[in-house]
């Protein structure tokens, strides 16, 4: 063998022999729905109890972007029920039709693992210019932000469960965004699985509302990252920070905020 299926064999078959030892789940047409909606939910469990708990934990409070503003369980249950919702109604029978046209194929060997972080990468920053383009558009065009978008910016602060409280049209669309690329790289399954929960992950932590010593943003050099603060500014502010991982693309456009730049930080606090 050589050292590159030696990586392979050591990181990613184990992996992948035991997703394939389910094949029957994986390769029904209720999977993608299953996958989806608990990989949410979760990533969103962490920051439910994050927002309970630091509500009485001072020391978890200086984390929170916004302090002052707290999910309730009101504003909570929603988010879970629409989620639920359109995961059912919507999601299922477009995976469904999916399925059917494009049964799922499961290779016996695992992709080598320089092939996946590659791979991955290059769906996460195809999906960042893609959602750049498709929220750029929804923010400048009037009616296709109170059509589409404005759902999406009921709450000006940020919790975990409002990434998916949108309309049918975003979540439909950055569905497809998320679907279509590891299409188009021909990805292995493992790694198309991968990047789903990458995904998933980061736009959850996006909408977070807080700045853990972890985060994203922190772990990636030369604020290339904006991970939280970034989106949870765009939610503040509307009209800035529409990529929603990587900073490049608001830079280049002229519609990059920094929060600390800016003095935003200190109205937050009051």
């Amino acid at each position: 063998l050589s050292s590159n299926s030696d990586l392979r064999l050591l990181c990613l078959q184990s992996l992948w022999d035991f997703v394939t030892a389910e094949e029957p789940l994986i390769k029904s047409p209720f999977f993608p729905v299953l996958f989806s909606f608990t990989a949410y939910m979760a990533f969103c469990l962490p920051y439910i109890a994050l927002d309970f708990l630091s509500t009485r934990l001072p020391n978890l409070r200086k984390y929170k972007i916004q302090p002052q503003n707290y999910p309730t369980l009101s504003m909570m249950v929603p988010c879970i029920i629409q989620s639920a919702y359109h995961h059912v109604v919507l999601i299922f029978p477009v995976t469904f039709l999916h399925w059917y046209w494009r049964p799922m194929n499961l290779p016996v060997l695992a992709p080598e693992l320089p092939e996946v972080l590659l791979e991955v990468g290059v769906c996460l920053f195809l999906f960042d210019f893609e959602y750049f383009l498709w929220h750029l558009l929804h923010h400048k065009v009037p009616w296709l932000y109170k059509t589409f978008h404005k759902v999406h910016h009921k709450h000006v602060s940020t919790f975990a469960l409002t990434t998916q409280y949108s309309s049918v049209w975003e979540l439909l669309s950055l569905g497809f965004f998320a679907a279509i690329n590891p299409v188009l790289l021909g990805c292995h399954p493992l790694t198309e699985m991968i990047f789903f929960l990458v995904n998933i992950w980061l736009s959850v932590e996006d909408h977070s509302g807080y700045d853990l010593p972890w985060s994203t943003h922190r772990l990636v050099p030369f604020g290339l990252y904006g991970g939280a603060p970034h989106h949870d500014l765009h939610h503040l502010k509307f009209k800035s920070n529409y990529a929603p991982y990587f900073t490049h693309w608001d830079k280049l456009f002229g519609t990059f905020t920094d929060l600390k730049s800016h003095g935003e930080m200190l109205l937050l606090h009051l």
